[in-house]
């Protein structure tokens, strides 16, 4: 099973890459810091990261993303493979400002259709040692029954992910292959009648650090001439899932219509205001 490294408390900065920009990044970060067991030995030093996102039926937590609330967050079940004995584990992640906060906790897969009910697993089905591990199960599950949210889409991708050893709250992961499809039910299959690729080929860099942003990050962004975009997989996918031609969403064509003119004016608000993702 892969190690758990979530860190409940943390900056992200993001970055879209091409692909030779990328693999010239990795020898640099491979120099300061240690490959993630989870990918030793795979193709690409990658491992498979699927998450099926919750959202209510308005799509609350995608528009939030558009209006560029400051204080937002997403609802997500993260599971790494398509084993029915491997847990699946339920998470919410906010967005206060510019700071990341994250409750994540372990279950049994079997119990996932419970959670979603609103019943809280019993303890031989939570699978994280965490003693907040509970406490965190309990907010998704009050979340979610406020929201109404219900499975929405299926993310998948391949993350190469490095860590510090010396310091838990240091990562860089880059993520390929982010494919995003329908998926409006529990459902471990990975695969997608139709999906989209919000990056196309692109890979996105994450920069991740608790406290100080390394200098040598600092660096290696200077030394590379990139910059900070946006690059919530989510959120971008379901902008380029929401065509009814695909016949997706249950959205009429004015209301889609409608929907997409309001998104185009709030990303030309956001990028007037130079607003950082």
């Amino acid at each position: 099973m892969i190690a758990d490294r979530m860190q409940r408390q943390r900056f992200e900065f993001k970055y879209v890459i091409d692909e030779s920009t990328a693999l010239l990044m990795r020898n640099m970060v491979s120099f300061r810091l240690t490959l993630d067991e989870a990918g030793e030995g795979k193709p690409n030093l990658s491992y498979p990261v699927n998450s099926i996102y919750l959202d209510s039926d308005n799509l609350t937590t995608y528009w939030d993303w558009v209006n560029s609330n400051r204080n937002r967050f997403k609802l997500r079940m993260r599971f790494y493979d398509e084993n029915p004995d491997t847990p699946v584990f339920f998470e919410i992640k906010r967005r206060v400002s510019n700071c990341i906060l994250k409750q994540r906790c372990g279950v049994k897969k079997s119990a996932a259709e419970s959670v979603l009910q609103g019943i809280c697993p019993a303890e031989d089905q939570i699978v994280s040692r965490d003693p907040k591990a509970r406490t965190a199960i309990m907010n998704f599950i009050q979340i979610t029954m406020q929201l109404q949210a219900k499975p929405k889409a299926l993310v998948t991708y391949l993350r190469e992910a490095y860590v510090d050893p010396d310091n838990e709250g240091v990562r860089v992961t880059m993520d390929r292959q982010v494919r995003i499809g329908p998926r409006e039910k529990v459902d471990w299959s990975l695969h997608m009648d139709r999906y989209e690729q919000p990056f196309g080929n692109k890979v996105i860099l994450e920069l991740k650090f608790n406290n100080r942003f390394p200098e040598w990050f600092g660096e290696m962004i200077r030394l590379f001439n990139v910059s900070r975009s946006a690059a919530a997989k989510y959120c971008e996918g379901i902008s380029s899932l929401r065509h009814p031609e695909l016949g997706n969403w249950n959205d009429k064509p004015g209301d889609w219509i409608a929907d997409r003119r309001d998104a185009r004016k709030s990303l030309a608000r956001m990028l007037n205001r130079g607003t950082q993702f």
